[in-house]
């Protein structure tokens, strides 16, 4: 059964599946039940049996997220292709979707998997696929699901050779949908000029098996703050992809199709790229702007907090409301050995360090109260494997006291768990399943 592009039926079967020790910081009391039972029973956080370290989402913020960029996009006239790659929730996505997402972005050929195992019916695969094992898979399941909508990128002849080689060799029925990426110099993929990536259209038209269904690009890997030599920068990256759009449609690339899609916008610039993708086309050309920003729905206490267009003055400034973090990890204090130092039971397999250490923002003592730890009282100095070091400069955690954690970049927290519990206060109202 497929509802807003998911199979509902699958994700909810999650419910049924049973806890056990695979999954860290779940109560042993939980073991042997279902997801469903457990839920059922309504669980806390501090009294229900956890183990640290944890990681929580917050119901309030996920849905106040979830809306805000839903209604914004509404708003600004684009479409939204979130990256799944972030959380890797079936749940989420199924979150993502009711609230009006055009589809589900992937990267690679095991994440596409994931999501066909629960029915996502519209991918946009942000990436080259030149793997001929990934590409049989795909051709057969392009044929087995006439509702399945694909598309992914291509950069080079080579590339559109070994894909046109290995749909033909399998014989696929269905051609496969391509968007040209439009790179830059020192970059990541994509094709490095306007005049190479025509020549790749080029030889896309001449094989049966592809179809050019438009132009893609990724403005982030040209600039890596929000300086204004940033942001110009991104502006000047998004005017070439027009250009090269604007080219294509006059050479009849386009000629036939109903919708052109032209797709950027990871979460730190998407609204100038949806300023740029909204402005005049061609007439008659029917441009379908597809951003893929995913950092929105959990956002951070770092790096998207800084460099989110909703965590700052931008282009496209109006209603909307800031995002707001939806995570928090928990760790207790395990040691005192020294004045001015903390010792916790959290460490790099837990939380993400490659773009800011976790910050410490509340604490739980032996009275059960959770109090905002004051600005400058503590700070994480490191992240080993399993400890968490924090340096003490009025805070005086005790052995045994929780302290809660905000954490940067979401992507790099989630692929560390594989169930974790949304919280409405202290209550557990859902466990999220992950498949990294």
């Amino acid at each position: 059964m497929s509802a807003r592009g998911i199979n509902i039926e699958a994700v909810r079967a999650l419910h049924d599946e049973r806890i056990d020790w695979r999954f860290k910081g779940m109560p042993s009391d939980a073991f042997g039940t279902t997801v469903g039972e457990f839920l059922a029973t309504r669980p806390t956080v501090f009294d229900g049996g956890f183990v640290g370290p944890l990681l929580t989402l917050d119901r309030a913020a996920l849905e106040h997220n979830l809306r805000t960029m839903a209604d914004w996009c509404a708003e600004h006239g684009v479409q939204l292709a979130p990256h799944g790659k972030t959380t890797m929730a079936p749940q989420l996505f199924g979150q993502q979707l009711a609230h009006g997402s055009w589809g589900i972005t992937a990267a690679n050929t095991s994440q596409l998997r994931v999501y066909r195992a629960f029915g996502v019916e519209r991918i946009l695969f942000a990436n080259e696929l030149v793997d001929r094992n990934g590409l049989a898979w795909l051709a057969d399941e392009l044929d087995r699901d006439p509702e399945f909508q694909f598309c992914c990128y291509v950069d080079s002849l080579r590339g559109v050779h070994l894909m046109a080689e290995a749909l033909a060799a399998h014989g696929a029925s269905r051609p496969v949908d391509v968007l040209v990426e439009l790179g830059s110099p020192g970059a990541r993929t994509g094709a490095r000029t306007k005049a190479e990536a025509r020549e790749i259209a080029d030889a896309v038209l001449e094989n049966p098996v592809l179809r050019l269904v438009g132009v893609a690009g990724y403005e982030g890997e040209v600039a890596h703050d929000v300086s204004d030599a940033a942001l110009s920068a991104v502006d000047g990256y998004l005017e070439r992809v027009r250009e090269l759009v604007a080219e294509l449609a006059g050479a009849g690339h386009f000629s036939g199709l109903d919708e052109v899609i032209v797709t950027a916008g990871g979460s730190s610039y998407f609204d100038q790229v949806a300023e740029a993708l909204t402005k005049p086309w061609p007439t008659g050309l029917p441009v379908v702007p597809v951003l893929r920003s995913g950092g929105y729905l959990l956002h951070d206490d770092g790096f998207y907090r800084i460099r989110s267009p909703f965590g700052r003055e931008h282009r496209l400034a109006g209603r909307e409301r800031p995002f707001r973090p939806a995570m928090r990890a928990w760790a207790q204090v395990m040691s005192r050995p020294e004045p001015g130092l903390a010792l916790l039971t959290m460490g790099r397999r837990d939380a993400s360090f490659d773009q800011d250490l976790p910050e410490p923002q509340v604490i739980r003592g032996a009275d059960g109260a959770v109090r905002d730890l004051p600005a400058g009282s503590c700070r994480v100095r490191a992240l080993a494997d399993q400890h968490t070091f924090l340096e003490l400069s009025g805070a005086d955690p005790q052995v045994g006291d929780w302290i809660g954690f905000g954490l940067s970049h979401p992507c790099t927290v989630f692929d560390k768990w594989s169930l974790i519990p949304v919280v409405d206060g202290d209550e557990v109202i859902d466990l999220i399943r992950t498949f990294f």
